[in-house]
């Protein structure tokens, strides 16, 4: 619609200094020190929505950080869509490889460069812009609530409690998450799935003490060296997963699937320059986009132990450790996975040291149906603004609480992500693209006049 295109002209600046404001606040939701941070950010997120033009707007305390909730609600009649996003983000570490100030965003070459600007708070923000437009320009089609939580970055340990305790407060007809890539702006793709998530912390422990290196070293064995045995034993020549069951209740995809995604454009030369890799690496058999997309992975997100100073210490350590993620896929289980992986660690362990393996958190994967009428009115928005079909693909992150939402609420789920895959996320100079943001503003309005045409 005109009236749309220029509103969000017309504010754009403001809409930009906006977020701006967001990201200057350091929502880390994995530290204790950002507690008060994390309250801060969700009044403001409040605020915003409020300003937006949301009639109702409560922040929820939970036994972590708050829940933001609001709504705008033109006719309980017309069809309503749950906005899911969360403004928490990660740590910035290591603070040394940021070209600039991680919550100091900077605009360079059209791009925001600051934690949290594709992941999430740039993605659920187009949103609360979105909604502004159609408020201001008086052509909401139907409702909207948001569900803003500061959590998911620790694998929202409390959300699942807030959604059990307020169904009737969250009901609606479609979720619609904002917090996933698009294949390429001149390539636009829909996510269809996204994968489940089995996190957990392995700590090695050897001798009662650090030891000096040169009294004790061959005779004593060191938990680093211990630890990284078995990290290695995870994966076989064929980097094929070794851990007993655990491709058990993998389904694989169909020779049709396959050949379909291996329609996406996709440039090895420039995915390998971008990454600044000469060779690619992976499970045997399958293609990258497959790698990341339909085939379950274990990563090593974290490894330390013994003396990492500046400087020269010999140490033998007593203790090593190690943060492992694995990525599922539809079929496997979280709790499953973990399980098995904790067993694996624990049972493995050489002689000579005792291992201690717990959960931190996981998440289920997820696939939402390509023929629904909330799918293809956000198929029909992104043609309608891109000017070409978006491409449907399976994406390589998790989103822990899509499967919770389905279970409690009953409601499926729409992708419909701007980021891309080159943002750097969980990674230092994380950025979000000027022309996505807007994009995604332009974009949402006519996915909710879609599926409002559309009916319940």
């Amino acid at each position: 619609m005109q009236a749309w295109k220029e509103y969000q002209e017309q504010h754009k600046e403001r809409f930009l200094e906006e977020l701006l404001e967001l990201l200057r606040i350091p929502s880390v939701s994995a530290r204790s020190e950002h507690k008060e941070d994390m309250i801060r950010c969700a009044e403001a997120v409040k605020q915003r929505l409020i300003e937006a033009g949301a009639d109702t707007v409560t922040v929820y305390p939970t036994a972590g950080h708050p829940v933001v909730y609001g709504e705008k609600i033109i006719d309980p009649a017309k069809p309503t869509v749950l906005v899911y996003g969360h403004y928490d983000v990660q740590p910035a570490d290591p603070l040394e490889l940021w070209h600039s100030g991680p919550f100091e965003p900077v605009i360079k070459d059209g791009r925001i460069y600051a934690r949290g600007s594709a992941d999430d708070k740039g993605q659920f923000y187009m949103h609360v812009k979105a909604m502004e437009t159609m408020v201001k320009t008086g052509s909401m089609p139907g409702n909207i609530k948001f569900i803003i939580e500061g959590e998911e970055e620790v694998g929202s340990p409390n959300l699942a409690t807030f959604v059990k305790e307020h169904k009737e407060l969250l009901k609606a007809d479609v979720i619609l998450i904002s917090d996933t890539a698009m294949l390429s702006m001149e390539n636009p793709s829909i996510d269809i799935g996204v994968r489940g998530l089995s996190y957990i912390e392995v700590e090695v422990t050897g001798p009662s003490r650090d030891l000096h290196s040169g009294v004790y070293g061959g005779a004593v064995a060191n938990p680093i060296t211990m630890l990284a045995k078995m990290i290695a034993g995870c994966h076989d020549t064929n980097n094929h997963i070794t851990i007993p069951g655990f491709y058990d209740d993998v389904l694989d995809c169909s020779a049709e699937e396959r050949a379909k995604m291996a329609q996406a454009p996709f440039s090895e030369a420039e995915y390998k320059s971008d990454l600044g890799v000469t060779e690619l690496w992976g499970e045997k058999g399958y293609s990258t986009n497959e790698r990341t997309g339909i085939r379950p992975t274990l990563e090593v997100n974290g490894i330390w132990g013994g003396y990492t100073g500046e400087g020269a210490k010999t140490v033998l350590p007593s203790k090593a450790f190690a943060k492992i993620s694995c990525r599922l896929v539809p079929n496997q289980s979280s709790k499953k996975i973990t399980e098995k992986i904790l067993d694996y660690f624990k049972s493995i362990a050489p002689a000579g040291v005792t291992v201690k393996a717990e959960e931190h958190h996981g998440g289920e994967p997820y696939m939402t149906p390509i023929d629904s009428s909330a799918y293809q009115a956000a198929a029909k928005a992104i043609a309608t603004t891109f000017g070409k079909e978006p491409i449907p693909v399976r994406g390589g992150g998790s989103i822990p609480i899509c499967a919770l939402f389905e279970k409690e609420l009953g409601l499926k789920i729409v992708f419909m992500g701007f980021g891309l895959d080159s943002d750097n996320l969980h990674s230092p100079n994380e950025k979000y693209d000027l022309y996505n943001f807007y994009k995604g503003i332009e974009t949402i309005p006519y996915f909710h006049q879609y599926f409002s045409e559309a009916g319940k």
